[in-house]
């Protein structure tokens, strides 16, 4: 097969997965009651940025856990301090945006840094602005969907393009 056609097969059987995989997490993560399923399709960038390694799933839904966890600490710790919000923003981003590295840079085999500090930003985005009584099963619902980028979207609509293309070009 010539490589023009081999690229149009990759390219179609990609876009049919994307536009049949994530729809369906978009409608069914709303009937579960996780609130943030969009939040799946940032992880799943992230899973195909790092290029669709399966065996790297395992730490980028690590990091991706860690990182809500660091979100709801961060949010407690800000949320406890008396200095003035800029403050309080600095010295927590500080300190533990260096702690995630440190970790995540001595434990390369079980945690992907990008994905914990990326989880981080995510988990901030959403929760920040609440206190941490009114969290509530945030952090459950932006974990789910977490997950659900990386295993469901990133791996499965790989797997799900890599079968069709090898029906399509027998």
């Amino acid at each position: 097969m010539d490589e023009k056609k081999l690229k149009t097969i990759n390219k179609l059987t990609l876009a049919l997965g994307i536009a049949l995989m994530p729809p369906i997490w978009a409608v069914l993560s709303a009937h579960i009651g996780v609130t943030t399923g969009a939040v799946a399709l940032i992880c799943a960038g992230l899973y195909v940025a790092n290029g669709n390694k399966r065996k790297d799933a395992f730490k980028i839904s690590a990091g991706f856990l860690l990182g809500d966890l660091w979100a709801v600490i961060a949010v407690w710790v800000m949320e406890t301090m008396p200095f003035s919000p800029d403050a309080e923003l600095y010295g927590t981003l500080f300190v533990m945006g260096g702690l995630a590295v440190l970790i995540g840079e001595t434990l390369p085999k079980w945690i992907f840094t990008p994905s914990w500090l990326c989880g981080w930003a995510i988990g901030l985005t959403i929760m920040d602005p609440m206190k941490v009584a009114d969290i509530g099963t945030l952090p459950i619902q932006i974990g789910t969907a977490m997950l659900a980028g990386v295993i469901y979207v990133g791996v499965g609509v790989d797997a799900f393009q890599k079968f069709l293309i090898k029906k399509l070009t027998k």
